[in-house]
């Protein structure tokens, strides 16, 4: 969410406030810091940069700092207080007012700061997608009605408000059009989407039947998703529409059902399994990723332990996995923490560890196959090659100086298995 945000406050800065984009910081006359305050570490890494900006705009007093995302709207006015170098502070829902935020800053000195709620009011105002990229991300609905309680995310992106049905199948069209050929949707809560269509409300199942009818469209993605409000239409779905990838986000967060039932999760372990079990009857090669969260306020041996029973059991392709941080104005920040430091980074370590082990060991079973990959762009590390990504989301580089090769299927020959991604030649 915060990569498509990013994109496009750059693409309004450069479209209706006649901005360029420059790789010079001591150049720049605004920098912009998108944030997320899902975990401290993040957050504190925002003062950081804000220290480092500083030195340059002490060296060039024209320079506006603005932050933006979640943390600007965690804490407001305090940001500005903590760090007055910052001339504008603005929230994920008022992105679309950053370029009248600083002329407002530049014409009367005064620090700006708006972090409302519009609802879907930011979506009139972006500009299109700038850039025609194979795959493109698409914000459906934002906010989230669950009030987990250790997340930030309804106090930092308001409640859930879902787009129209007819104006997210435009911005598909469009970007097809300019050569998407994967939709990646978008949303905190993506599969509670009920945005209108036809003067009624519709679901994420039927937006994703009605985006694979659009031409050029050979894939669909979404994240993430809530194990509670993962229906019986959605998962249907995957028995109708070949182009839903055989990959699903499905956040666990912990295998204990007291813990989950702290964490207010409104479902225990044995839901979880019977939703894997019914997504993998309809798509028997369904692939898994998932979030976890160790050292949650009481925590013990037990848990922990019921945690790595689930790691055992799915076997997840790919996972997130995290220390406990409290957040501001959770339930969980005013429980007990009882759980050492020491204890909660050896959890962490064993469970890495485990959920690495089954990573790789999927990656190991794909060399010597053959895998169609949507050639995604230039290597980063090494302009000589190209990477695609699987339709399980692995990362595949190849040699091929062939740039007409990006935006294309191609069959790969998988020669060999990294840490990270896979090594494959062209067939």
């Amino acid at each position: 969410m915060n990569e498509y945000d990013s994109a496009k406050i750059a693409d309004l800065l450069t479209d209706e406030d006649n901005f360029e984009l420059t790789t010079n910081e001591h150049e720049a006359d605004l920098m912009v810091l998108n944030t997320c305050s899902i975990r401290e570490k993040a957050q504190e890494k925002v003062f950081h940069q804000i220290g480092r900006w500083k030195k340059i705009k002490d060296k060039n007093p024209n320079l506006k700092i603005a932050i933006g995302g979640c943390v600007a709207s965690q804490e407001g006015e305090k940001i500005i207080k903590r760090a007055p170098t910052v001339d504008i502070v603005f929230g994920p829902q008022s992105l679309h007012k950053l370029p009248k935020l600083y002329n407002e800053r530049v014409n009367n000195e005064t620090r700006q700061v708006d972090i409302s709620f519009p609802k879907l009011e930011k979506f009139s105002y972006l500009p299109q997608n700038s850039k025609d990229e194979p795959s493109a991300f698409v914000s459906i609905m934002e906010g989230c009605n669950k009030y987990c309680s250790f997340c930030v995310v309804p106090h930092t992106r308001g409640h859930e408000v879902s787009r129209p049905v007819q104006e997210i199948l435009e911005e598909v069209s469009m970007l097809a059009d300019n050569g998407a050929r994967e939709i990646h949707f978008l949303g905190q809560n993506v599969n509670n989407f009920n945005g209108m269509l036809d003067g009624e409300k519709s679901t994420l199942a039927k937006l994703i039947e009605l985006t694979a009818k659009i031409e050029n469209v050979d894939r669909i993605r979404f994240t993430t998703s809530h194990p509670f409000e993962f229906k019986d239409d959605l998962i249907e779905t995957y028995d109708r529409v070949p182009e839903l990838v055989s990959h699903v986000h499905l956040p666990v967060q912990s295998g204990s059902d007291r813990i989950l039932k702290l964490m207010r999760r409104r479902y225990d372990i044995k839901q979880y399994y019977e939703l894997v079990d019914k997504i993998v009857e309809v798509r028997p090669e369904m692939k898994f990723s998932s979030d976890f969260i160790v050292g949650f306020p009481g925590e013990t041996d037990e848990d922990f332990i019921e945690t790595m029973s689930v790691v055992e059991k799915i076997r997840f392709d790919e996972s997130f996995s995290f220390i406990y941080s409290p957040r501001p104005n959770t339930p969980a920040a005013e429980m007990e923490d009882n759980v050492s430091d020491s204890i909660k980074k050896e959890r962490l370590q064993e469970l890495q560890s485990k959920l690495y082990y089954f990573s790789n060991g999927y990656s190991r079973k794909m060399v010597g196959t053959s895998q169609r990959i949507l050639v995604m762009g230039v290597s980063k590390k090494d302009p000589g090659q190209l990477y695609g990504r699987t339709v399980c989301n692995k990362v595949v580089n190849f040699t091929s100086q062939s740039v007409d090769l990006i935006g294309q299927f191609i069959n790969i020959q998988i020669v060999e298995a990294l840490p990270n991604s896979l090594k494959g030649n062209l067939k």
